[in-house]
């Protein structure tokens, strides 16, 4: 468990909280969209969430092959704030102190505010064989009871001013697992989450409220000794009907861990592949594991500093996670700003572009993936309206009517060419820099945000390098 506990991790808490991190950010305000199982009551009446999840899979082994199931979970904490109505000179706690519920309240030079947290659950399955697995089957009850606890908050002088109060739900669930010969060697692992926390009255909650009995971010990490699962995403031939009959409901199982080996996989909320692995350049979750690193920290930094205020008031982990980001190094940065690690050419490289102009050039002994790429001739020009533009020239910007909104606000500015590229696709792509740029040193750098890319009909010569 240890060697995928990176993976498993930035599945529990994908979503947990989004840029910009802060609670009046309305994307925010409803939380954990992925993988979430409500009371069967509840999602009887709701009508548009599930009560159940369910994953299968094929295992490759006989009767005396022993299974391992461990669902994960993350259990919804309502964190209220509470200000004494008078300092007290000492904790004797809340009940026989006279407080109030407020929206925020700056302690010790902290501001905190209400808002929600989340726990992680793991549901403890005994470990059984397949045999008895295909004879009995399992079905574990769970439940988690309901707390409420106070944190009190004290000022630097000692004086107590408020407590934190931290409310949950109870929980009961249930696990069952199951599992079915298919032939000699081959079996169909079942396992099931289902939630049956009783909710009185449900039309009364909404959506918010029921999510306080849910399993959020729910998955299972399952794992074998003396058998290998069969990859749902590549089985081999032979095992390819008996994967398709699998059904899997909410949950998606891959393979995690070594490459090399098929006793875990990971039945996630979100479609993933085989092996999947987090960046070692990432210095930290930033609960957005689909996101690229480099974007949310730069966003981060450019935060005011009432907005870095509110990210840590909110949450513990946001407040963790802003301290870890204003403390990366040029290093740490630099590591961010993107690494290749794969590059699959493929077959056809398809013909130069009849306007593209080349500089010929013996092809470099190289068996890196890109080499094909770099073994085309370099572009040295590309013409546009008859005009043969090379670096150094300057163009109108005219980007299409459905380019990004960036490219959209540079409509009709002059820039200079910085370079021209090709891609595999043999698409020509003119790399260029805004004249009127203050940062214009940047992008002759290569640097990002300062140089940008537009193919060679959204752009128009100078009137300086039309031909008379």
């Amino acid at each position: 468990m240890n060697a995928i506990d990176g993976i498993v991790q930035a599945v529990l808490y994908e979503g947990y909280m989004l840029y910009p991190y802060r609670p009046s950010s309305v994307k925010n305000r409803q939380r954990w969209t992925f993988g979430s199982v409500y009371p069967q009551v509840w999602a009887d009446w709701s009508g548009s969430d599930a009560s159940m999840m369910q994953t299968e899979c094929v295992i490759e082994g006989d009767y005396e092959a022993r299974v391992t199931v461990r669902p994960c979970f993350l259990h919804l904490i309502e964190r209220d704030v509470r200000e004494l109505n008078e300092p007290a000179a000492a904790w004797t706690g809340l009940d026989e102190l006279s407080s109030r519920s407020v929206t925020s309240l700056e302690v010790g030079g902290r501001r905190l505010d209400a808002w929600q947290e989340a726990g992680e659950q793991h549901v403890e399955v005994p470990v059984l064989s397949l045999g008895e697995l295909c004879t009995e089957g399992l079905r574990l009850p769970f439940s988690l009871a309901g707390s409420s606890t106070a944190e009190p908050l004290v000022e630097t002088d000692g004086r107590v001013r408020g407590a934190l109060v931290r409310t949950r739900a109870a929980i009961v669930g249930r696990v069952e697992c199951c599992a079915r010969r298919i032939d000699e060697r081959t079996f169909r692992l079942t396992v099931r989450i289902v939630n049956a926390t009783p909710v009185d009255e449900p039309q009364r909650l909404n959506r918010d409220a029921a999510s306080s009995f849910a399993l959020l971010s729910c998955h299972a990490v399952l794992a074998l000794e003396g058998a290998a699962f069969v990859s749902s995403i590549e089985p081999p031939d032979e095992l390819a009907e008996a994967v398709a009959a699998c059904k899997n409901i909410g949950l998606w199982p891959v393979l995690v861990g070594s490459g090399e080996r098929h006793d875990t996989m990971l039945a996630a909320p979100i479609i993933l592949y085989d092996y999947p692995q987090v960046a070692p350049e990432s210095a930290g979750d930033l609960f957005d594991a689909t996101e690229i690193d480099e974007i949310l920290t730069l966003r981060i930094l450019t935060m005011t500093d009432a907005e870095k205020r509110e990210m840590a008031a909110g949450d513990e982990r946001s407040r963790a996670l802003l301290e870890r980001t204003e403390n990366l190094s040029a290093n740490d940065m630099q590591r961010l700003h993107g690494t290749l690690r794969e590059v699959r050419a493929g077959t056809g490289m398809g013909r130069a572009c009849p306007d593209v102009s080349e500089e010929t050039g013996e092809a470099p002994e190289d068996t890196a993936p890109w080499a094909a790429l770099d073994a085309k001739p370099r572009l040295s020009c590309v013409n546009v309206n008859g005009v043969a533009l090379q670096v150094g020239s300057r163009v109108v910007l005219h980007p299409h009517a459905r380019a990004d909104i960036f490219d959209l606000a540079l409509r009709d500015q002059i820039a200079t060419i910085e370079s021209i590229e090709r891609d595999f696709e043999d698409h020509v792509h003119v790399a260029v820099t805004i004249d009127c740029d203050p940062g214009r040193d940047f992008g002759l750098a290569r640097m990002p945000g300062h140089r940008f890319f537009f193919a060679p009909d959204e752009m128009e010569p100078l009137r300086e390098e039309r031909p008379s």
